[in-house]
């Protein structure tokens, strides 16, 4: 006997036999169907058109669309996090025709000395891969990073720069790492390289920012000198560098232009410095 029986009594036979939670699954069942769908890379990125400034030639290359990817938050080295992206493949640009490949910011700064040497040294003998899917894939950004690198050093790029290159070197096979852990798809090998490659990119970005606080003007790489030495001091955290840390962690939090929210963060910093020493 139902729960609603005794309704029959009452005149509400019609009523017994239903659901009492039916009009609930029925609002959950549409509110399933109603959902947006799920955002796809290549739903966020865009080919834009660009002149390559060693050879002239004219390309198209894909960047992430501004404004478009949702930031979920950044990693304490300052690496964004987007929904359905990964930002970092999409910051280098690369000539098809020349091989010659640098960051965004930097792509079309070229004077005519360096564009020789990309030339003589770069263009005379680089193969580049050709591909034709949607998407940049992990290797293939890799490949470009790799490229953006050693025109930098090449061309005599400023410390800086290669910094820069070596810092989103690191973010890319971290974010590289994560996508084959996610997927299941990562081998113990591969995963372990990538995670050697990860430091070893990372040292070079603190040797390179280190050099260019000491020799440069800011802002470095569109960054401050409160956020460089913040950066700085995460890498040194990570390198068991803690006498390096503990000095650039002092002088956020006594410096007069470090706002309340990174003088937060150096606080946290300091925390962190105390809690790996007793380790």
């Amino acid at each position: 006997m139902g729960i609603l029986s005794g309704l029959g009594g009452l005149g509400l036979g019609g009523l017994e036999g239903m659901d009492i939670f039916e009009e609930e699954e029925a609002k959950k069942e549409a509110s399933v169907a109603a959902a947006p769908p799920k955002i796809e890379e290549k739903d966020l990125i865009y080919d834009k058109n660009f002149t390559c400034p060693v050879c002239g030639t004219e390309f198209r290359a894909k960047i992430m669309k501004t404004g478009k990817a949702k930031l979920l938050g950044t990693d304490q080295d300052l690496r964004a996090r987007y929904e359905g992206i990964d930002a970092v493949k999409y910051d280098v640009e690369l000539c098809p025709v020349c091989g010659y490949a640098a960051l965004s910011r930097y792509f079309s700064n070229l004077g005519s000395a360096q564009a020789k040497l990309i030339k003589e040294k770069i263009s005379i003998s680089v193969h580049i891969t050709e591909y034709h899917d949607e998407v940049y894939s992990y290797e293939q950004a890799f490949e470009r990073y790799q490229l953006a690198l050693a025109c930098a050093m090449v061309k005599k790029a400023k410390a800086s720069e290669k910094a820069y290159i070596c810092l989103k070197s690191g973010w890319l096979v971290r974010g590289w790492r994560e996508n084959l852990q996610d997927n299941g798809k990562g081998n113990e090998a591969l995963v372990e390289k990538l995670k050697k490659q990860e430091d070893d990119y990372l040292q070079n970005a603190f040797r390179g920012f280190a050099e260019a606080r000491k020799s440069e003007s800011f802002p470095l790489c569109g960054m401050d000198e409160i956020t460089v030495d913040y950066l700085l001091a995460v890498l040194a955290i990570r390198f068991k560098k803690f006498d390096v840390a503990s000095h650039l962690v002092a002088g956020i939090l006594a410096s007069p232009s470090a706002n309340a929210r990174m003088k937060d963060k150096a606080r946290d910093l300091k925390e962190q410095i105390m809690a790996e020493k007793k380790r």
